[in-house]
Parts: structure tokens; sequence; C-alpha cells
């Protein structure tokens, strides 16, 4: 079962990166994102509702719910479309694969969790992996003058990200599945976008073209709906240190896609990332080493 929610979670979202930037240019990106996330959040009450399953959760849980909407489905989306709009999609991607060690740090610091070694080692290779992979882009692009700050809101969102992970952990350690959970949470983000773009006279218009149409339903019901779900269960299951480690695969999923669709060109330094990251993620997962019992008194 982990499994299946693992890879679910990689190649879903390791193919959003592309609709991502078919939703950028005419649609201001805080409304691009409500719609997707009013879409998402309308399709999880319905599925709720089809399947008798309860539809309001407990008031303990609201300002956990309320803090997700913000940090998960709000600020963190707002964070990394920007940063695209300034930064390469690749060195985009690179900040987004340290959101294992953020996990792995917050949770120890606000849950108390032990940080295994492995976890943090696996991060250390994928991490070397994703710059070996993403190196030639970034090349030519450090002058730039909207650089450091696209990388700040990079950083920004994958911490935003990281907040998000711990109170889903929170949330289902109190019994709430994610299902409901994310149905809320996104109706909150949505409505803080909603709101804030309204503040700001942010124009709601649409585009009807294929592409962007195409884009919103499959970042809305796939990136959304399955993938969200699947990570947040993952997280449930094994942590959020070893779940965020899906992370360092989006990128390679992208690649794959890039080659089919846009030509990429593999170089040695790409395998050589490549092998790095899978390495990692093999390292990742390995179980930990049970301690050696003392040996009985006789």
């Amino acid at each position: 079962m982990n499994i299946a929610l693992y890879l679910t979670t990689v190649l879903i979202w390791g193919t959003t990166w592309i609709a991502i930037k078919f939703q950028l240019g005419a649609v201001p990106a805080p409304v691009s994102i409500a719609y997707r996330f009013w879409i998402a959040a309308l399709v999880l009450m319905l599925i709720l509702f089809v399947r008798r399953q309860k539809m309001l959760p407990p008031r303990s849980a609201w300002r956990y719910l309320l803090a997700q909407g913000l940090a998960l489905f709000c600020c963190n989306f707002l964070c990394f479309y920007y940063a695209t709009m300034s930064v390469p999609s690749g060195l985009v991607a690179v900040v987004f694969s340290t959101a294992p060690i953020w996990n792995a740090i917050n949770g120890r610091i606000f849950m108390q969790r032990q940080i295994r070694p492995q976890v943090l080692g696996g991060a250390v290779l994928g991490l070397a992996g994703i710059a070996l992979l993403f190196l030639p882009s970034m090349r030519g692009h450090w002058n730039d003058s909207g650089m450091l700050s696209g990388l700040g809101l990079a950083l920004l969102g994958t911490l935003c990200f990281s907040t998000g992970n711990l109170l889903s952990s929170r949330m289902q350690a109190l019994g709430m599945q994610p299902w409901l959970t994310n149905a809320w949470a996104m109706l909150c983000g949505a409505t803080i976008l909603t709101l804030g773009a309204l503040a700001l006279g942010m124009p709601f218009n649409f585009d009807p073209s294929p592409r962007y149409v195409g884009a919103l339903l499959y970042l809305a019901v796939p990136g959304s709906v399955v993938a969200f779900t699947a990570y947040l269960l993952l997280v449930g299951r094994i942590g959020p240190d070893r779940a965020a480690y899906c992370t360092v695969l989006f990128p390679v999923v992208a690649l794959t896609v890039s080659t089919v669709f846009e030509g990429y060109q593999w170089s040695s330094m790409a395998l050589a990332g490549l092998l790095l990251v899978i390495g990692g993620n093999l390292l990742a997962f390995m179980p930990a080493r049970a301690k050696a019992r003392a040996p009985a008194a006789a």
C-alpha cells in the first residue's frame, strides 16, 4: 500500500510542473490557484457525500484546518507560482527537493520525532543528484535581477509545504482522515486566495483555451484530489520525513516528460545525477537496524 501511494504521488506531482506552466499567462496566479482548489474541494465533498462519510470535522480541528489551508493550499502555491516566473524551473525543483530535510527538522522541533540518519543521508544524496541534473539549466541565470527574490520565494514555499505536512500528520494522529481534512483545508485556502485577490483588485477572468482548461482540471483532480490525498495518507503511515522524500523524484519525472515532449537531452552529468537520486531513495527507505540486545544475565 505504501509503495502504491508513493508511486501515485511521484507520477502525478512529477507531471504537474508542465501544467502549472500552462496556467501562467492571462489569469492572475492567485485566481488560477483559487479555481484549482475550489474545484478540488467540491470534488472531495462529493466523494465524501457519495461514500456517506462524515462531512463535518470536529470543532477542535478548525484551527489546524485553517492553518493547513493557509500554509499548504495558499502560501505554498503562491510562492512557487511567482518563483517560477523569475527562476528556472529546475532550480525551483532543487529548492523544493529540500522538503525531506525540513520535515525531519521540523518534526524533531515541534513533534519530538527522532531524525533517522538514513533519511537525512538519502536526502543529501538525492539533493546532490538533483543538482547534477539541473546544473546545466542553472548556468547563466545567477546574475538575473529576480534570482534572489525567486530563490527566497521557493524556499518559503518549501517551508509552507513542510508546515502543512506536519499539520496533516497531527490531524491524522487525532483520528481525522485526509479525505475530510483536505476538503475543508482546500476550501479554507481557496477562500483566502479569493478574498485576497478581490482585495487587491485582481480580475477574475478565465482562459477558455483547451490548454488552460485541461491544465486546470488536471491540477484540480489528479494533482490535488488524488495526489494530495495519497501523499498525506503516506505522511500518516510512514511519517512526514520519509514521505517527503518523494519530492526529490518529482524533477526526475518532469525530465522524463520533457525528454518525450520537449526534446530534453540527457548528458553524462544528468545520468550520474539520476543514479544518485535512485541511490538516495533506496537509502531513505532502508529499514532501521534493530538495536542489539544485551545478553541476559546468568
